[in-house]
């Protein structure tokens, strides 16, 4: 699998640490309701097909990714900075 990151261009998945769904990027206030950081830490879906992931360039310019990706396929069909996404950290 190949991931063209947005700052190095395209290079191979080894140089990337998957960290998982990229519900982190939508973490409930420190003030939220106990059912809403319930939902956030314990409650994942695992679709068959196009998913939103976060991903490290540990290999390269250690910039966080959003990969967007078909799990049927693993085709990869989208890869942008967190810092563009609602939510993510520079």
């Amino acid at each position: 699998m190949r991931i063209t990151c947005p700052i190095c261009g395209e290079r191979d998945r080894r140089e990337f640490t998957y960290q998982g769904d990229a519900v982190a990027l939508r973490r409930p206030a420190v003030d939220d309701m106990p059912e809403d950081w319930d939902a956030y830490l314990h409650l994942r879906d695992n679709p068959a097909g196009v998913t939103r992931d976060l991903w490290y360039h540990e290999a390269g310019c250690a910039a966080w990714l959003v990969v967007t990706r078909d799990t049927v396929t693993h085709a990869v069909l989208d890869a942008d900075l967190v810092s563009r996404h609602p939510g993510g950290a520079a």
